[in-house]
């Protein structure tokens, strides 16, 4: 899914266009036992609920694709009877009313999920009339060829509120606060199937964890789907290649000049539908430009052939658009992105340096300083 089919569902949790019509929810303790369930017309609950859910639900469709949010697909042999697959079809397919489906549903997410504490399965399903579009991309609510019918998942952590005091604004008494369990926004969650090109693709599903860093494992893996690395493993991954295939070429112009293009196409592409993505040929290309040797280039190739990385390499992974940082054992200098010309390198007393004019209105400390002039 891209970032327009995304909003597009993401639209479908507000209280103006409401397209869910069953939530269910199971609570599970810290020893992982199934303590209380929940099964509900999600309509039929109090307007403050149904609010509170659809912030949750909005919640779990939030974040950077291929960073929180995770295309992933179901390989054929993932699809056969009695996988997770055929189960999230057969709910789908029930509206969640079959209380078996849904405890088996339950057990797997428990099972399969890696949590020290208590945490809140939600499971909801949904409807939504796909409306069709003229050529000027003008909505037709009264032109839908097609319903989506869909499960969202948020697995939300469970934790004691805080200790403290409070006060009885109806007596004016200060007392010990009642500490009571607190459902908080998720920590991982699903939306199946798929909303591609603006159709159901029950294929695939698109996967939120709310760590970027570590994703959870245990649970991606029930599905079936191929793993993808997290996204600073994946920037870990691509500053070792650039070190490697660029050898004593890996100078500060070169590494500025790669995070300037890398930059530059991001901007270009940051209104695009689709994450501006990179496939090994263009990454060898952009390492080619900016100082790699044919020896850097030639391991570069084998390392590809060897690892048989064929799939895109999403851009916003492997650098941060936003700034470029200069780290040395003792200093850390950042550099607003599109600024780094302004540090240069000069050989000073024999020592390779970085040059940063005082220029402007300049403090340390907060503390605003005056340049000494020559």
């Amino acid at each position: 899914m891209n970032k327009k089919e995304i909003a597009e569902i993401k639209k479908q949790f507000t209280m103006e266009r409401c397209a869910v019509t069953r939530i269910c929810g199971c609570f599970v303790d810290g020893e992982k036992e199934r303590k209380a369930h929940m099964k509900e017309a999600f309509l039929s609950l109090p307007e403050e609920e149904i609010f509170k859910y659809l912030q949750i639900f909005r919640k779990t469709l939030s974040g950077t694709i291929g960073k929180g949010l995770l295309n992933l697909e179901f390989p054929l042999a993932a699809e056969n009877p009695g996988s997770t697959h055929d189960l999230l079809l057969q709910l789908r397919e029930s509206r969640l009313e079959d209380d078996l489906l849904l405890d088996a549903f339950y057990d797997k997410i428990t099972e399969a999920y890696d949590h020290a504490g208590s945490f809140f399965i939600l499971l909801i399903h949904g409807a939504y009339d796909i409306p069709g579009k003229s050529t000027d991309g003008t909505e037709l609510f009264d032109a839908s060829d097609e319903t989506y019918t869909f499960l969202l998942c948020s697995i939300c952590p469970v934790n004691l509120s805080k200790e403290g005091l409070s006060c009885d604004t109806a007596t004016g008494v200060i007392q010990n606060r009642v500490r009571d369990w607190l459902v908080e926004m998720p920590d991982a969650g699903f939306l199946f199937p798929a909303f591609h090109d603006r159709s159901t693709d029950i294929h695939s599903l698109l996967f939120y964890s709310k760590n970027t860093s570590v994703f959870p494992e245990g649970l991606m893996s029930c599905f079936g789907a191929a793993l993808p690395s997290p996204a600073e493993s994946q920037k870990e991954a691509f500053q070792t290649l650039v070190e490697e295939s660029l050898g004593e070429e890996c100078t500060y112009e070169n590494v500025k000049n790669l995070h300037e293009q890398i930059c530059g196409q991001l901007e270009e592409a940051k209104d695009e539908p689709e994450p501006l993505a990179f496939s090994p040929r263009e990454v060898r290309r952009l390492l080619e430009e900016n100082g790699a040797s044919e020896e850097g280039l030639t391991a570069f190739d084998s390392q590809v052939s060897q690892d048989k990385k064929e799939a895109p390499i999403l851009a916003g992974n492997l650098i941060n658009p936003k700034k470029l940082e200069i780290r040395t054992p003792d200093i850390t200098i950042q550099v607003s992105a599109g600024q780094a010309d302004l540090i240069e390198t000069r050989i000073l007393d024999g020592r390779e340096c970085l040059v940063i004019p005082l220029e402007g209105e300049v403090k340390v400390g907060g503390i605003q300083i005056r340049p000494r002039r020559q």
